[in-house]
């Protein structure tokens, strides 16, 4: 992916061009200052992706560090059964509660 870089003028100048760029190309603009790297604008839905994939990303390696530290997990299988149960439990005081 190539990057859009554009000179800081560019938003005073031109807010409407970089802000459809954004929107239409779905990534970030980046702006310079005096040449150098400065500061990095992207489209509200773009952000919001971002931000959304950096969470899922963040909580695979939460679940990967506690695997490796040693957490016990569940295979599909003990999953469904430990759900199953609870549905079973949930019906059985639903039942209870009615005949009270």
């Amino acid at each position: 992916m190539q990057p859009l870089i554009q000179p800081s003028s560019a938003v005073r100048n031109n807010y409407n061009e970089i802000a459809q760029v954004c929107r239409t190309e779905q990534k970030p603009v980046f702006l310079t200052r005096n040449g150098h790297g400065d500061t990095v604008i992207m489209d509200i839905d773009t952000y919001s992706r971002r931000e959304n994939e950096l969470l899922e990303a963040q909580r695979l390696i939460d679940a990967q560090r506690a695997r490796l530290d040693g957490v016990q997990g569940f295979t599909p299988e003990e999953f469904r059964e430990g759900m199953l149960v609870a549905i079973e439990q949930g019906v059985q005081r639903s039942e209870l509660a009615k005949q009270q």
